[in-house]
């Protein structure tokens, strides 16, 4: 009898790896999913994971603590039950600016955590795959075996099962150009189609009441700059501004040797989507996080906001800002995600060979490298 028979009269089911706060889960419960189980290892996303997702009633701690089978077992599933298997690995290492800074990304321990997404398909043998990650992902090695793999256990792995997007075209209101992979058992999983209008900043964030008294606890987070800071920040003309605009009296004197990151200081534009959020959007030094006319940041709020994350998802403020903004910086956007989580969900609801049997072939096991 089919364990899962339970989860399996209801809607696709889907696990997500590297949960962080939930964006990925917040856009595939809006792509029609049912998320019946997360990974998560730090504790404070975690956190906020629950509070957000309150009905994911699993959420495991570190993956490389969580064996796929265990997770399996306690989910009522059998291998093939699963609709979708989705995930983001931690992508530090192999971030442009890490190798900009000379570091070298196939020798950072988090790169083999691929090999972890991948011991979870070998085991649950998904219906359904979506990985996202940085672009230069696509040219590591560890990704290129991660591949082979897969098609070995009968996905579908072409040049046109993986593409790098930019979430500004598909209804999120910054620039974020990301590796996706989405596939499934012997069939191509196509690309959403691009959303003709963009989110700009104003559509996004336009109408909220000026913080500190807004009376949104996340949006009041309150700002502490230096006198000369400040004196910078009131001198960036708005809406699109930038340090360079600022007399030379004015300018750091770290600005002055090297041009460095040419958005450092720089304001957003209205009519325009904002830039890239990163970990670093609570100060001004990190990139373009100035608002487009106020003399401050933008709160947290209005970074989550810009993320694509609903005006409703609580990060508790007691966790600090800066905790806050590494989960928001770090987050899938959900509105990227449902427009491609709906894409496979049709495809599963249409393909009658995603229910060839799988339950009878033996479980492999992957050997993760040491040291990632």
């Amino acid at each position: 009898m089919n364990r899962s028979r339970r989860l399996k009269s209801e809607r696709p089911i889907a696990i997500d790896l590297f949960a962080g706060a939930g964006g990925l889960t917040e856009g595939l419960k809006w792509a029609g999913f049912r998320v019946v189980g997360a990974v998560e290892k730090d504790p404070i996303a975690r956190l906020v994971y629950s509070i957000n997702h309150p009905e994911v009633s699993h959420v495991w701690e570190a993956i490389e603590q969580t064996p796929p089978d265990r997770a399996m077992y306690e989910l009522g599933l059998d291998p093939g039950d699963l609709d979708l298997l989705a995930g983001c690995p931690p992508c530090q290492g192999f971030s442009r600016v890490r190798t900009l800074n000379k570091a070298t990304a196939v020798e950072d321990q988090r790169n083999g955590l691929i090999f972890y997404f991948l011991a979870f398909v070998e085991v649950l043998r998904p219906k359904a795959l979506m990985l996202e990650n940085v672009p230069s992902l696509a040219k590591d090695a560890r990704f290129q075996a991660f591949l082979r793999r897969l098609a070995d256990l009968g996905y579908y792995v072409g040049k046109d099962s993986m593409d790098i997007l930019d979430a500004a075209n598909f209804g999120v209101p910054q620039r974020r150009k990301r590796l996706l992979l989405m596939t499934s058992r012997l069939k191509r999983i196509p690309f959403a189609p691009v959303v003709s209008d963009r989110v700009t900043v104003r559509q996004a964030i336009g109408g909220l009441k000026s913080p500190p008294d807004s009376g949104d606890p996340l949006h009041d987070l309150p700002e502490r700059r230096s006198a000369r800071v400040l004196r910078m920040i009131k001198n960036i003309p708005s809406n699109g501004g930038s340090r360079r605009d600022l007399p030379h009296s004015l300018r750091l004197a770290c600005h002055e040797r090297t041009d460095g990151f040419s958005d450092v200081y720089g304001r957003m534009s209205w009519d325009d989507v904002a830039p890239t959020i990163t970990a670093g959007c609570y100060h001004p030094s990190k990139g373009r996080f100035l608002h487009p006319e106020q003399h401050r940041t933008i709160t947290m709020r209005e970074a989550a906001l810009l993320q694509g994350f609903p005006s409703t998802y609580t990060f508790p403020t007691e966790i600090g800002k800066v905790r806050i903004a590494s989960l928001i910086g770090n987050a899938l956007p959900p509105p990227f995600v449902m427009h491609q989580a709906k894409m496979i969900r049709d495809v599963l609801a249409s393909a009658s060979i995603m229910e060839h049997d799988v339950r009878d072939k033996p479980i492999a096991r992957v050997t993760v490298p040491v040291g990632g």
